[in-house]
């Protein structure tokens, strides 16, 4: 896909790996809605990017994507500004094993609400163009995290959710999806994920941290290029690992759908 003229909307794309992903397609040339519930940081990054990229191609609007209204509204301001729609990012998320409910609500049925709304405005079936929606995961949605099993969950959800819509999606609107799944990256969330209490899982956390490594968010923003661009697939999971390097997860042959 090329993203010169394309219109694109990122959640939680004030801050972070959203940032990140918002700038990276704004560099090429794509018009970017941020959605972002920290309206002070949401204003800062607007202010910021208006400068560099221009004010006719940036979107601010305060968000909780846990408001299906909030999150319709959104869709619709983004509409009615740029005419159209080809890219949705689902980034917003949090690390909350003590609330785990909004820790759910956030990572994962929000995910899911958007991306129905995404394939809604997008679809061939209602006149839209097609696109492609990509799912920020985690590594942790691949395999087991003894110190946040409810993020774990999340992640593991999205990751479920996004490969079983990728099977008709594209078929049925031209709509591809995907979902990229980092390893630990330098944000406020791994500072959250640092925090854990329980005893020994400090320790564990440590050491899975240490053989994961930490990525910067420009390395994640990198992997959703590649998917965001690459028209040859659709349901694949992208891994980046802890040496910036991208690595798809093995299916079984014939799962994944045809995108050509």
């Amino acid at each position: 896909m090329e993203l010169k003229g394309k219109v694109a909307l990122v959640t939680g794309g004030a801050q972070g790996i959203g940032k990140a992903i918002s700038e990276i397609l704004l560099k090429n040339g794509a018009k970017v809605s941020l959605l972002d519930a920290n309206i002070p940081v949401g204003e800062a990054t607007k202010v910021d990017f208006e400068q560099v990229y221009g004010a006719a191609n940036i979107l601010f609007l305060p968000c909780d994507v846990t408001s299906e209204n909030q999150l319709k509204d959104s869709f619709k301001k983004t509409l009615e500004k740029f005419k159209r729609l080809d890219i949705v990012c689902n980034n917003a998320g949090i690390y909350d094993e003590e609330n785990w409910e909004k820790c759910l609500s956030l990572n994962l049925v929000s995910v899911i609400k958007a991306t129905h709304l995404g394939i809604q405005h997008m679809s061939k079936e209602t006149g839209g163009a097609g696109g492609v929606i990509v799912n920020i995961a985690s590594i942790v949605g691949l395999i087991p995290f003894l110190t946040g099993p409810v993020y774990a969950a999340s992640k593991h959800g999205v990751v479920g959710f996004t490969k079983s819509m990728a099977l008709t999606c594209f078929e049925k609107h031209g709509v591809r999806l995907h979902g990229l799944c980092p390893v630990f990256v330098d944000t406020a969330l791994l500072v959250d994920l640092k925090s854990v209490k329980i005893s020994g899982h400090k320790e564990k956390l440590q050491t899975m941290i240490n053989k994961l490594g930490v990525l910067k968010t420009a390395d994640v923003a990198e992997g959703f290029l590649r998917l965001a661009t690459d028209q040859t697939r659709t349901g694949a999971m992208m891994k980046v690992i802890g040496n910036g390097k991208f690595d798809y997860e093995a299916e079984p042959p014939g799962l994944l759908p045809a995108t050509q």
